[in-house]
């Protein structure tokens, strides 16, 4: 029922009727209970007070809404950690170390359209998680947004590094163990989520030709997930590459290979076949019962020149959404991941699988400003190429685990199925 504010006015106009020898009486009467009520036992709770501090609980509840949906804004108050406060930040996303002087970029804040997103809330994260396992699993970027979490929970409690324990690949594969919570974090590198093999084992360049065994998926992975509660999931600059594809052990065609008598297929391909790998994967392990959150494409904001010929990351604020679009080969790359998921949702829902999105590529295709560029390393370094892929730490990409926290909280709440985005 809508309130018409002449109804809500009507109110302010019947006080004003009220007998001056009403008012009177009800002022003394406040004024001889009030001391009284002063006068209570301090354990005493008073019910309007519980009932207020009630509706301030409630104030925080998560919303169910569009919560990709939205708009960057100014935010004064800035990042919630900084490189000073939080020694997990790796070199390569570490700016403020390395010189970059702007801190614009660290003031500004994700809006929904339709809600309130809320602030991530460290003590609530980790009793949201309590007793479970979470990995990323992916490439450097899906470590990237760990390392967020990492900071964004170390001022309430550091964790101990448990890595050793399980592989001699420090660099590539992490776990994390919050004793008091019986929480482990942790990252499985896999950036095809496939197996792969370099096509000259002598070449390790860059643009080296790789080996893509599409409906293979990569036992790096796979060997392990089974012990996870949480699994993110997510990949991309790595299918840019030269690739070669194969299926049934067959070759198939491949991805700017240059081989002659070799059908060039393009990227989308690729990626497609491997994320329908990864996600029939998940499906059909048979000791797989956690939630898995599917991290769509971070796009990269290369100017002024290719990633390897120049290019460069160096605008210091956001594009506001009607200067940016999603369109061109990043639209493209998106729709051809989202298709996959959203195939492999149904089926997984029939088998009473949860499978949600956290859908930031447009979200990040807005900010051109977080990427670390030159400030990932040492200015005497000898360091070819800018960094416009990774996302600088404190920076944006803490607003991934704002929603990851948001999606974690609306889950519990509910008991079901996280709201489907797309």
């Amino acid at each position: 029922m809508k309130v018409k504010t002449n109804e809500v006015l009507n109110v302010k106009y019947t006080a004003r009727n009220t007998p001056k020898s009403i008012i009177l009486v009800l002022f003394t009467l406040l004024f001889i209970m009030l001391p009284l009520s002063v006068m209570r036992d301090s354990s005493e709770k008073s019910p309007k007070i519980i009932s207020l501090v009630s509706g301030l609980k409630n104030s925080t509840e998560v919303k169910k809404c569009n919560i990709f949906c939205g708009k960057w804004i100014h935010y004064p108050e800035g990042p919630y950690y900084d490189n000073k406060s939080c020694h997990w930040i790796i070199d390569q996303q570490n700016c403020m170390k390395f010189g970059r002087t702007d801190s614009e970029f660290l003031h500004w804040r994700w809006k929904p359209d339709e809600c309130e997103l809320p602030l991530f809330d460290a003590t609530q994260f980790l009793n949201v998680v309590k007793g479970k396992k979470m990995v990323f699993v992916g490439d450097s970027v899906g470590r990237n947004q760990m390392q967020s979490l990492l900071c964004l929970l170390s001022h309430v409690f550091e964790p101990e590094d448990i890595s050793l324990k399980y592989t001699t690949d420090e660099t590539y594969f992490r776990r994390f163990y919050y004793t008091e919570y019986n929480f482990t974090l942790a990252n499985l590198w896999s950036p095809y989520f496939v197996k792969s093999s370099e096509d000259n084992m002598n070449d390790h360049s860059y643009d080296s030709i790789m080996k893509l065994y599409l409906d293979e998926a990569d036992k790096a992975w796979t060997s392990q997930v089974e012990d996870f509660d949480i699994v993110i999931i997510s990949a991309g600059h790595w299918f840019f590459r030269p690739l070669l594809f194969y299926e049934n052990k067959q070759l198939v065609g491949c991805n700017k290979c240059g081989k002659e008598n070799v059908t060039e297929l393009g990227h989308y391909y690729g990626y497609k076949k491997a994320f329908r790998t990864a996600f029939r994967t998940l499906i059909n392990l048979r000791r797989f019962k956690g939630v898995t959150y599917f991290r769509t494409f971070s796009p990269s904001h290369f100017e002024n020149g290719d990633w390897n010929k120049g290019g460069n990351c160096i605008r210091t604020k956001p594009f506001s959404n009607e200067e940016m679009k999603l369109d061109g080969y990043v639209l493209e790359t998106y729709l051809t991941q989202v298709k996959e998921f959203k195939a492999a949702q149904k089926v997984a829902t029939k088998k009473g699988l949860k499978f949600n999105m956290l859908d930031t590529t447009e979200i990040m295709l807005l900010r051109p400003d977080g990427h670390p560029n030159n400030f990932g390393h040492a200015k005497d370094k000898n360091v070819t190429f800018n960094d416009c892929v990774h996302w600088c730490l404190p920076g944006p990409i803490d607003t991934w685990n704002e929603f990851l926290f948001y999606m974690l909280k609306l889950g519990q709440k509910s008991g079901s199925k996280v709201q489907r985005i797309f």
